[in-house]
């Protein structure tokens, strides 16, 4: 079966049972989604946390969440995701006793340059940073903050300057301030969008999770597809 031939075709079977509102909808999300700019999040362990990273990462109109589990395994709250978790594309790394590893190699063969947030005096205000290539952003363990593997295979450091008697923010305030802020400047640039390939199959993944009892309507589809009449 050509899964390309089979994959439109059944984007336009779908298509019949999502309104136009939301097809427009997403359309416009689709324009604005990148992977430029992506979250990883290091073994954390308060499942608020991580859900108040990904709804904002979301709303940002980033796509890719890198989660690593070593010591912690990942969990998330619904009251604080919203939803917002079912447009994202979730990475996890947990099948082995070197995952952050994993992940950096991943995110380095992808072309990202990986910057970890650090509240110590080696990390350069994140104000200062120009984001110019691909980039991901490392949010360590509460706590505890990133692994000594963060500390010595990433590009860079960054922290939020802070004015008071404590140390640094909550890592899903930490994330809104330094995403919000790199999510601005990728912004202004170009050719941060998803190519035309993602956009397909991310709108095929989001017709899915629309369409009410979306297994039904694949199996009758699959009954009556015919790869000569889709060629």
């Amino acid at each position: 079966m050509n899964n390309i031939q089979y994959h439109k075709a059944l984007l336009a079977y779908l298509s019949e049972y999502v309104t136009e509102h939301k097809k427009s909808r997403f359309e416009e999300i689709l324009g604005q989604r990148t992977r430029y700019l992506t979250v990883v999040l290091e073994d954390l362990f308060k499942a608020h946390n991580a859900s108040a990273v990904m709804r904002t990462a979301e709303g940002l109109g980033l796509q890719d969440i890198h989660v690593v589990e070593q010591r912690n395994t990942y969990d998330y709250n619904p009251y604080v995701l919203r939803g917002a978790g079912k447009w994202l594309t979730l990475h996890k790394y947990n099948s082995s006793d070197q995952n952050m590893k994993i992940c950096f190699d991943h995110l380095k063969m992808n072309g990202y340059q990986i910057l970890a947030t650090s509240p110590h005096e080696y990390a350069s205000d994140f104000r200062e940073i120009e984001i110019t290539t691909k980039t991901a952003v490392v949010f360590g363990a509460e706590e505890t903050g990133i692994s000594d593997f963060v500390k010595d295979h990433a590009d860079g450091f960054v922290k939020i300057p802070m004015r008071g008697f404590t140390e640094s923010f909550n890592i899903s305030v930490s994330a809104a301030v330094i995403l919000e802020d790199f999510n601005h400047q990728i912004r202004k640039g170009s050719n941060i969008g998803l190519t035309p390939e993602e956009k397909f199959s991310l709108k095929l993944e989001w017709y899915q999770k629309m369409v009410p009892n979306v297994d039904i309507h694949i199996t009758a589809f699959n009954k009556t597809y015919n790869p000569k009449n889709n060629s």
